[in-house]
């Protein structure tokens, strides 16, 4: 999960839609993080693959949901087939600013503001 000391952030997404999230506060630690990736790569691959098998198995379609399901995991986020974003308190919304580090954008939670539960923001890049 992205923190404040965040720096670098690089997304991988496979082609079963398997999310690959690696963050990072030094180029040194991004560097390593990437290696670590690659070095792993067989792995994720494998597992996507008994993931999606299993669930198969139990009749279910490898959804976020059903994985979700399977592990008693709560998704921290999905986007449905209308567009947006949404996280388990409904309709994500799209906000955008300009900080000290210039424009961002991101889908926001829609848990009253200090709710313990309020889901990460989804940044826009």
């Amino acid at each position: 999960m992205a923190t404040e000391g965040t720096k670098f952030q690089i997304n991988y997404k496979l082609n079963d839609g398997t999310l690959i999230n690696l963050y990072a506060s030094t180029a040194t630690e991004l560097e390593a993080g990437l290696a670590d990736i690659a070095m792993n790569a067989a792995n994720i691959y494998t597992t996507g693959r008994e993931l999606n098998g299993k669930l198969t198995e139990l009749g279910a379609a490898p959804t976020v949901a059903a994985v979700a399901q399977q592990f008693n995991a709560t998704p921290v986020g999905t986007a449905p087939s209308g567009g947006g974003n949404t996280c388990r308190h409904g309709a994500m919304t799209l906000r955008s600013g300009v900080g000290q580090k210039g424009p961002w954008s991101g889908y926001m939670c829609a848990a009253p503001k200090g709710a313990p539960d309020k889901c990460d923001t989804i940044w826009v890049r």
